[in-house]
């Protein structure tokens, strides 16, 4: 088969989606498809283009036989309304022209958000006569009005009509939990046009290996630390000065370590913080060569999920999986009644605690500090969790066999393009 992968995020981008797509890629390279991918010019997380492609609209590249097609995107360090605004919308267009370079693809994969790119691939899907596969990885515009990002009555309107858009344009929509099957079939769309299939891990790549003579902890001194590991996003969502408010409270054992990996300039924020609140027992590192992830995750004894308390409940954090697979034990400081929270319990690999509660998190880490055999236990149930549930090759099965499914089933007529000028939420602008 011919598979087009449209998404914004794509190697060499190191954290959310864009390792997820990468691999997926590869791994149906692997097994005799032909897959282009259609991006943009890496800039994630430091939203900054990176410095090999600074100044160049076009590029299309080669990795492990995946052909890849990048376009131009306007992207701002700190952006506001207006420039996300242009960097959805610089992608819609320049993406485009790009995806109708190359061979007719037999499927294409859109991966949701951004949700305005699902004009540029429904278009595309009508103008070759093939079938589009929704990979939806968060609902917008719920998740942003949720915590905030999105206030605009105007602009929920517009998102919201794109939402329904990309909804009705989709052949198959791929959710990532159950619960969003539960949105969607609140919002009208017909449960047999969904079918969920988890975010996964290569369990291959990401396995438990031992703390002793590991570089990371080498490195940065922490050979007789207890280490408290938090890698990943630093935004509105997490709220990582509970964590520091956390390891305050446990300035008293000195052993402890509390290790928070993110992006530079985000850390930076971070670091006025943590001055502020005498949190010396904080160590705060930029993101390394996702190679070195296997090291820096067997480093830690314990793996943080932090999410605030009013994270919308469907929304579940990628480095759940990969936690999992490490062999660490969990501590998440997320909702109880989100899907994050229902993973870390039904896998036996962690303990859920109050979000927003440096108290509960400090309790939390005392309690795995006092009890290693406890936190061996976790770890080795959530490792066996992600080897039976979120194993690379069991996803791999399942967009295989998604994919050659609606591509026989589509028909040789042109589908219908629903007009988005239509819909009533843009009228009522």
């Amino acid at each position: 088969m011919r598979i087009l992968i449209y998404s914004y995020n794509y190697h060499p981008e190191p954290i959310g989606i864009a390792p997820l797509m990468t691999e997926l890629a590869e791994g149906l390279v692997q097994r005799g498809h032909e897959v282009r991918v259609v991006t943009g010019m890496p800039n994630y997380p430091q939203r900054r283009i990176y410095d090999e492609y600074q100044g160049k609209w076009y590029v299309t590249e080669e990795k492990n036989g995946v052909t890849i097609q990048r376009s131009f995107v306007w992207v701002k360090p700190k952006p506001g309304l207006l420039d996300r605004i242009l960097l959805d919308g610089s992608f819609v267009l320049t993406s485009f022209l790009q995806a109708m370079r190359g061979w007719r693809p037999d499927v294409i994969l859109l991966t949701v958000p951004p949700l305005p790119v699902s004009v540029p691939a429904a278009l595309l899907g009508w103008i070759r006569r093939c079938p589009v596969v929704l990979n939806l990885q968060d609902i917008l515009p719920d998740a942003a009005v949720h915590v905030g990002l999105l206030e605009s009555k105007t602009m929920i309107r517009v998102f919201s009509a794109l939402e329904k858009f990309a909804y009705r344009t989709a052949t198959k929509i791929s959710v990532i939990t159950e619960g969003f099957v539960d949105n969607l079939t609140a919002k009208g769309v017909d449960p047999d046009k969904m079918v969920c299939i988890p975010n996964w891990v290569d369990v291959n790549f990401i396995r438990p290996l031992p703390k002793e003579n590991n570089a990371f902890r080498v490195a940065h001194k922490l050979e007789n630390k207890f280490v408290v590991l938090y890698s990943g996003n630093i935004a509105l969502t997490q709220g990582l000065e509970t964590v520091v408010e956390a390891a305050t409270r446990l300035r008293h054992i000195p052993e402890i370590a509390v290790v928070i990996v993110g992006e530079e300039k985000a850390l930076q924020g971070l670091r006025n913080y943590c001055q502020s609140r005498g949190a010396d027992n904080v160590l705060l590192l930029p993101f390394a060569p996702r190679e070195k992830l296997p090291e820096m995750l067997a480093a830690s004894d314990i793996g943080l999920i932090v999410q605030k308390s009013n994270v919308i409940s469907f929304n579940m954090p990628s480095k759940t999986q990969v936690l999992l697979a490490s062999g660490r034990p969990i501590i998440a400081s997320v909702p109880d009644t989100g899907t994050a929270a229902r993973a870390v319990q039904q896998s036996g690999g962690g303990v859920v605690v109050e979000p927003e509660s440096p108290e509960a998190l400090a309790a939390a880490i005392l309690e795995l500090h006092a009890n290693p055999a406890k936190a061996q236990l976790l770890g080795q149930k959530g490792r066996q969790f992600a080897v039976e549930r979120y194993a690379f090759d069991q996803a791999l099965n399942q967009y295989e066999a998604l994919f050659k499914t609606v591509a026989a089933n589509a028909s040789n007529k042109r589908p219908v393009l629903p007009e988005l000028v239509t819909e009533k939420s843009l009228v009522d602008l």
